[in-house]
């Protein structure tokens, strides 16, 4: 018998939390969840199967196939070599290794036996298995196309069901829910011994519900109810509930959800008992109030919650379930914080469920289990109502008091709590407000007679006398007051040590203490507190550790005080007012221990106490000076990497905090010592972007600019440095430098063009600086001016004396004369280094120019005497040209008098030394030259 997997359920994939149905794993349950029917099996017809493994029975088939056309065995050998292929590619799903390719084959045999065989019988089984191929292919289109197909063509075909079901699934993941619904409603048409019947109702009320008919969605989600609770015992749960498995349970949750929904919608509890329309659904009735009260706590809706489950405590009193309920009620009131709506729940409680109701009469086993919260009613009753007799001393408030403890003491007379009634009358005096003799008479009870039952009872009250007595004393009585209740309290505790209340009279003493302005008693107090054996209340230690956390803060026990704040903090629950103050104090404590630290010297250990801020208290807001106070520590221990860290942190955890004015300098000073240059002129960027001091934005915007040029970074250093001349271009002198170091730049990087526009550019702004100019700004405008002359001086190299020669003399007099120009230029600035460089320059070019004149190209046809003739004029003019260069040379080297002896110089010497080699030929001349110019 071959067993094929049917079509995954889509269910899952469209259906969300609180909108739509839940589904959890599969369980191994033998009833299948929702989300288990997509590994469900569905049995078909017996297949005579080929021998040897699926392989092998594939090549088999295919085999047949080729080999006839007309065999009558062809249409099975077809749908069964689909068949084996599908079976392949599942054996692949279940291996992790498919893909949408794995099902293609299949495809493609089961549409060519559709083609081939249209009204072929078993053709329902041929779409069955067609749709379920495109579906797990993940083509749901045509997967619903198939299904369509087989329920239209075989309407009684005995996949009926499930194509329908799985038609629904896919309607319903297309949002197609009004199709869908019919479709569900087709399984749900064949009856409830159907396999698909549970879920379709199911779905088919999610399919209405989401059309918006909430009412009629109502009706299918009864349904489903009815079907797994309808007769259960009411007082069973869910989860231990006979017969009702993990999957049913799954089914039951989701459909009590999704009704929550829909009855809110509507009308809320009021629509449901129109649906309660049967003796059976009586018995889950209460289900659906509740389920419909736990959606409105959810969605702190605490009013509404508490008038759904009233109105089933209403409407079935006598319902096992209904004291439940109303407790439930009782228990959001008091959630809710709506005390007068708590106390009139446990009035009606009473009333209703008391020792003389009906309930207990008709109900005496739940009664047995309700007798617990009757009791608990009854003395919170009884109590709030002497509570408000003692505020308002009105007869009728001491009667109603009176009421409820009576009825207590009726209905319970064998409690143990009953004779603590007595104690009531014996406080007449403290309830008539005589405070001041009550207390008197209080320690008289307590302290001048033999112990008895109420002997610590008195103590106390004793306390609770002066603290009511404090409350309406003069400013001029009270400190007097608050030490003689300080008094009782010690007292109270020595006499009764180990009664309850010595933590909270102990706790109150030290906290009075502390406000008197007495840290060491108030310490050794609180020191008690915390030392009590059994320990006291929580509470009562979180006081007296904050008592002692103060005392010690006040008093410069930075360290004793740290700890003593930790202590409150792990006694403080985390979203309780006042614990971030506490943090607040942690975080000041340690603070302070490195500020102490820091004033001693003790550097290392200052940067340990605040970087512990960040630790203990990470959320304080000490800790941003905390660490920026750590980093600066570390900087006076020069621990260079720690202090770099730390401020770096700073600025992300911190962007805006004040103190980020100050990173950036303290970081620049850290890179630097660093060498790490260009973090270092980073940081100086950032300051110069500031909106503080311009000069110090300047000066910032030069260091970067610096260090980027230390750091080797040239394309950095040339923006810093471009940024400063459009930001700063005062005072002139350090414009023109940065103009020049931007040119120097763009020469070493290649950038000839851009290097003489700097170069012209300090040119101009010196020329243009009037009395801002300085010695500096003269030198790099010369520097600029020789510079640019280059361009001239090549154009002129270029320009060869040939035929025409007149016209090419013409030229490269021109470009001679403005390269003459371009230098004077340069000279004329009357720097010595630009001077030197401009007349080695000038000489050079009209020695060029005679040596230019005596080799240009001779003209054609001369003859021997006519070339003779030219040789010697040419000789004639180039002469002058070559006297003005030793002239200018000379000029140069009569420089070296003045102390004046670079390369320029030099190089004058060595073309005199060409020029004039009888004179300037010998070093030992040249030097008694200049030893006599010096």
């Amino acid at each position: 018998m071959r067993r094929l997997r049917s079509l995954p359920l889509l269910a899952a994939m469209v259906l969300g939390a609180c909108s739509s149905p839940t589904h959890r794993a599969g369980t191994p349950d033998d009833a299948p969840t929702i989300k288990s029917l997509a590994g469900r099996s569905v049995e078909v017809a017996p297949d005579q199967r080929v021998a040897g493994s699926e392989e092998r029975a594939i090549a088999a088939y295919r085999e047949f196939l080729n080999a006839t056309r007309t065999d009558p065995q062809r249409p099975e050998a077809l749908r069964r070599l689909g068949d084996l292929e599908m079976d392949k590619a599942d054996s692949s799903v279940g291996g992790g290794e498919t893909s949408p390719a794995d099902y293609r084959s299949a495809m493609a045999l089961y549409l060519d036996f559709l083609k081939n065989y249209p009204n072929d019988p078993r053709n329902d089984r041929v779409l069955y298995q067609l749709a379920r191929a495109y579906e797990q292919s993940g083509d749901l289109e045509s997967a619903l196309k198939r299904l369509d197909q087989l329920v239209r063509e075989y309407p009684n075909t005995k996949f009926r069901d499930e194509a329908q079901f799985r038609r629904g699934e896919l309607l319903f993941s297309m949002r197609e829910y009004p199709k869908a619904e019919q479709a569900y409603g087709t399984v749900l048409a064949g009856g409830p011994e159907g396999a698909f019947y549970e879920r379709s109702v199911y779905m088919q009320g999610w399919s209405i519900y989401k059309q918006g008919r909430l009412a009629d969605a109502l009706n299918a989600f009864f349904g489903v109810l009815d079907l797994k609770l309808a007769g259960r015992d009411p007082e069973v749960s869910l989860e231990k509930m006979p017969g009702l498995t993990r999957a049913d349970r799954e089914l039951v949750d989701d459909t009590f959800r999704v009704t929550s929904l829909c009855l809110e919608n509507l009308d809320g509890a009021d629509s449901i008992p129109v649906y309660v329309n049967s003796d059976l659904r009586h018995t889950y009735e209460y289900r659906v109030y509740q389920q419909l009260g736990d959606l409105y706590i959810k969605q702190d809706r605490a009013k509404d919650a508490a008038d759904a489950l009233s109105a089933f405590a209403r409407q079935e009193p006598m319902h096992p379930q209904a004291p439940v309920l109303q407790e439930r009620v009782i228990q959001i009131y008091e959630q809710g914080g709506f005390a007068n709506l708590a106390l009139d729940g446990k009035r009606q409680f009473v009333a209703r469920y008391g020792a003389q109701s009906d309930f207990r009469r008709l109900n005496a086993a739940a009664w047995e289990r309700v007798r617990p919260l009757v009791r608990t009613h009854l003395t919170e009753l009884a109590l709030h109502y002497h509570a408000l007799a003692q505020k308002s001393r009105k007869h009728e408030d001491y009667q109603e008091a009176v009421r409820w403890y009576r009825d207590d003491l009726q209905s319970f007379p064998d409690d143990p709590q009953a004779s603590q009634n007595n104690f009531l009358l014996a406080e007449l005096l403290f309830e008539d407000r005589q405070f001041a003799d009550a207390a008197v008479e209080y320690e008289k009870s307590a302290y001048k007679y033999p112990p008895h039952a109420k002997s610590a009872d008195a103590g106390y009250a004793a306390l609770l006398a002066y603290a009511q007595q404090e409350k309406s004393t003069t400013p001029a009585q009270l400190r007097t007051l608050q030490e003689a209740s300080v008094d009782s309290a010690i007292r109270f505790a020595r006499s009764f040590p180990k009664d309850s209340r010595v933590g909270p009279a102990l706790t109150n003493a030290s906290e009075k203490l502390y406000a008197l302005n007495d840290p060491v008693r108030a310490l050794a107090v609180a020191e008690q507190v915390v030392a009590l054996d059994p320990p006291a209340e929580a509470a009562q230690r979180r006081t007296a550790w904050r008592v002692i956390a103060h005392a010690n803060f006040d008093r410069g026990g930075f360290d004793r005080a740290e700890r003593a704040y930790v202590e409150v903090l792990a006694l403080t629950a985390e979203k309780e007012p006042g614990r971030a103050e506490l943090v607040e104090r942690v975080a000041a404590s340690i603070y302070k221990q490195g500020e102490a630290a820091r004033a001693a010297g003790r550097l290392r250990e200052a940067a340990g106490h605040f970087e512990r801020v960040a630790t203990a208290a990470p959320q304080s807001s000490v800790r941003p000076a905390a660490q920026f106070d750590a980093a600066a520590a570390l900087i006076g221990l020069k621990d260079w990497d720690a202090a770099e860290r730390t401020l770096e942190d700073f600025r992300q955890r911190y962007p805006g905090h004040p103190l980020q004015a100050e990173v950036g300098t303290k970081l620049a000073v850290v890179y630097t010592e660093k060498g790490q240059w260009s973090q270092a002129a980073g940081e100086y960027e950032r300051l110069a972007e500031g909106k503080g001091d311009p000069q110090l934005a300047r000066e910032a915007l030069w260091q970067a600019a610096e260090l980027y040029e230390k750091a080797g970074t040239a394309s950095p250093a040339a923006r810093a440095y471009e940024r400063y001349v459009q930001q700063h271009p005062d005072p002139l002198e350090a414009a023109v430098e940065a103009r020049y170091r931007i040119a120097r730049i763009a020469g070493a990087q290649g950038d000839h063009a851009l290097e003489l526009n700097w170069m012209r550019a300090i040119e101009q702004a010196d020329q243009a600086g009037g009395a801002a100019r300085t010695v500096r700004t003269r030198y790099l405008g010369a520097m600029a001016a020789l510079k640019l002359a280059e361009p001239a001086f090549e154009e002129y190299r270029r320009v060869a004396l040939v035929e025409p020669l007149k016209v090419q003399l013409k030229s490269k007099k021109a470009r001679m004369e403005d390269v003459l120009k371009a230098y004077g230029v340069a000279a004329d600035y009357g720097v010595a280094d630009v001077a030197t460089a401009a007349t080695y320059r000038i000489a050079e070019v009209y020695r060029d120019f005679g040596r230019a004149l005596l080799a240009s190209q001779r003209p054609k046809g001369l003859s021997k005497d006519e070339l003779e003739q030219y040789d010697v004029l040419l000789e004639e003019q180039a002469f002058p040209f070559e006297e003005k260069a030793i002239e200018l040379h000379e000029l140069n080297a009569r420089r070296s008098a003045q102390g004046i002896y670079d390369q320029w110089v030099r190089d004058s010497y060595t073309a005199l030394s060409e020029l004039r080699p009888v004179r300037y030929g010998k070093s030992e001349r040249s030097e008694v030259a200049i030893d006599a110019i010096h």
